[in-house]
């Protein structure tokens, strides 16, 4: 069983010619992209007992997330986009961000739980930061831990904030996922990567296995206590960015699990990988997130879809034909 704690929200875009409205938050699009991936997945957050709270829940069901704690009597966060004549977007965001009696049912929720994932606003934003990071620390002796801060600097303006809480969770986590805006904001005048090395050193012997920067197009860099390894990031025609990070953060941790690395049993070889192994993943993770940018809004890949992705990309490296591409892919469903 894996876990994603975190917030989920209601993205609502109002234009001239209506209004929209989509169910998302980042922990929530990286539960639902672990479950189209095909692993078992609940997602601890909340949503209120309203209409909004009602789309979360049914987005939720639809993609077979389980859900253990149920809405409440707080009305659901909401993200406002006001989208002018010109394109321009004004935002405005009315949060709840609490879970509250979450302790007490910790032991039973998260039984049988291999990794835990967490980031984001719920990382950051008070009363509830604090019961996610008691969260991790109760999680911790049993389960990996993967963290994205998904740094939202609309939402958290003070970056000393910001860069404590995040640094709290980095010590606490075995894999981390930034993309380099958000270690620009949080170090500003920092190269990225040498952020990312401090950050491998944070928590000693017991931080993290492996630090991870998504760089846009030029794709993902990661380290490891054995060395570094990057991607390309795959040439795909661009319909939006939205959702990207999330299905590249689901895609980084199906990899791990697939390879039996989740489980705190499995910490000491999780610290071992060698650079080639997290070059594989990010490999992966970075095919999830173009899948997810070659078509509008949060729209994770399906394994199957990934997996075809991923095929037809190394057909065309070997030269394969087509016929040949659909048979390997036929073989693989």
């Amino acid at each position: 069983m894996l876990t994603v704690i975190g917030e989920g929200l209601v993205d609502v875009v109002q234009r001239s010619s209506g209004i929209e409205a989509h169910v998302g938050g980042s922990p929530l699009n990286v539960a639902v992209g672990l479950a189209r991936l095909d692993h078992p997945v609940q997602f601890i957050g909340r949503f209120g007992r309203d209409a909004y709270g009602e789309s979360v829940a049914a987005h939720l069901k639809s993609s077979s997330v389980m859900v253990p704690q149920g809405p409440d009597a707080l009305p659901t966060s909401v993200a406002t986009a006001l989208i002018d004549d010109d394109g321009a977007a004004t935002y405005t965001f009315d949060l709840t961000w609490e879970l509250p009696g979450l302790a007490a049912r910790l032991p039973f929720m998260l039984q049988g739980t291999t990794l835990v994932h967490t980031g984001s606003i719920a990382t950051m934003l008070a009363p509830g930061a604090a019961d996610v990071l008691a969260a991790v620390e109760h999680a911790r002796p049993s389960a990996i831990i993967s963290f994205d801060p998904n740094c939202r600097p609309s939402i958290i303006t003070d970056v000393d904030h910001a860069r404590r809480q995040a640094e709290k969770f980095v010590a606490l986590a075995d894999v981390v996922k930034a993309s380099d805006e958000d270690l620009e904001w949080l170090y500003p005048g920092v190269d990225v990567q040498d952020s990312a090395r401090r950050w491998l050193s944070l928590g000693g012997p017991g931080g993290p296995a492996a630090v991870v920067v998504t760089r846009g197009a030029a794709g993902p860099w990661g380290i490891t206590a054995a060395g570094e390894a990057e991607f390309a990031a795959p040439t795909v025609e661009v319909a939006d960015t939205v959702g990207a990070g999330d299905s590249f953060m689901a895609a980084l941790i199906s990899g791990l699990v697939d390879r039996g690395l989740d489980g705190a049993q499995n910490r000491k070889e999780l610290r071992e990988m060698p650079a080639e192994t997290l070059r594989e993943l990010l490999a992966h993770a970075a095919w999830a997130a173009a899948v997810t940018v070659s078509r509008p809004g949060a729209n994770p890949p399906t394994r199957a879809e990934l997996n075809h992705f991923e095929l037809g990309s190394l057909a065309r490296g070997a030269g394969l034909a087509e016929d040949d591409l659909r048979n390997a892919d036929s073989a693989t469903n």
